[in-house]
């Protein structure tokens, strides 16, 4: 047995190294994998859809991220659950933990991501490969696209409208790209705002991400109507995934976003 605690400065004993983990968030279980944890993976949620080979799509559906299957779950016999605060509620993780060593991880900044990957390397006596990931993923951050302090609202939901605020990996994203973020100073890490908010903040761009609302050009006419001078761009929600999918943001950025300084 191992003892250990997690991101929430929360006790964990577990058999080191696990052998039967279910994963309960889709990047975690991307970089799971990519740091050579497979052949371990034996649940994992309905959204963790990546790698997109057969491999994951083997692996044992527990149901989803907020509403996990519990007796499929016991079934597994898993002797580590990994969650993450955001993706996974209190509820769960307490309802797990009364039957399994859960592991929960927390993602706000870049610089968390990084540990995430090295403590789950740790954790799984996968440190080599999962060392390698963040300095291949560091070295690629290098090359980032920088704006020139363009304000920018990064959109997650319509009806009412939500955006992207402080305390957040995607704020983080956006803040080592250059980019300032009017909404940081609500109170909500993802504030619902009005579309006289928009307005008044003084925005270059709007990005309309895909995901958790599915944002699509269809929308774009919506956001020119209401904020004329303000240009909208369809995000790829993916690209703002912690952990292996960073390894893909760089070049995503740098072929959307190149014209933005020109």
């Amino acid at each position: 047995m191992k003892s250990i605690v997690d991101h929430l400065n929360r006790p964990i004993q577990y058999t080191y190294p696990p052998q039967r983990i279910v994963s309960l968030c889709p990047a975690i279980t991307e970089t799971m994998f990519h740091i050579g944890l497979g052949d371990s993976i034996v649940g994992r949620t309905r959204f963790c859809k990546y790698p997109e080979e057969d491999d994951v799509k083997h692996v044992t559906n527990i149901g989803g991220t907020k509403d996990i299957k519990l007796e499929r779950i016991k079934s597994l016999q898993p002797d580590l659950i990994i969650a993450e605060k955001e993706e996974n509620t209190k509820e769960i993780v307490d309802t797990l933990a009364a039957h399994f060593p859960v592991f929960v991880f927390e993602i706000q900044t870049v610089n968390d991501a990084y540990r995430m990957i090295q403590d789950l390397g740790m954790i799984t006596n996968h440190q080599t490969a999962a060392d390698q990931l963040v300095q291949t993923i560091k070295a690629e951050f290098r090359s980032l696209p920088q704006t020139n302090g363009y304000r920018v609202a990064y959109m997650i939901w319509q009806d009412p409208y939500m955006v992207v605020g402080k305390e957040t990996y995607i704020q983080s994203m956006l803040n080592n790209m250059g980019f300032v973020n009017p909404f940081t100073t609500l109170h909500s890490r993802y504030p619902i705002v009005t579309e006289q908010d928009l307005k008044s903040a003084a925005l270059d761009y709007v990005f309309l991400a895909t995901e958790p609302f599915p944002f699509r050009d269809q929308h774009l006419d919506a956001f020119r109507r209401i904020l004329p001078n303000v240009t909208p761009i369809i995000v790829d929600g993916e690209m703002l995934w912690y952990g292996a999918k960073m390894l893909q943001a760089v070049q995503y950025f740098k072929k959307h976003l190149r014209t933005l300084n020109d």
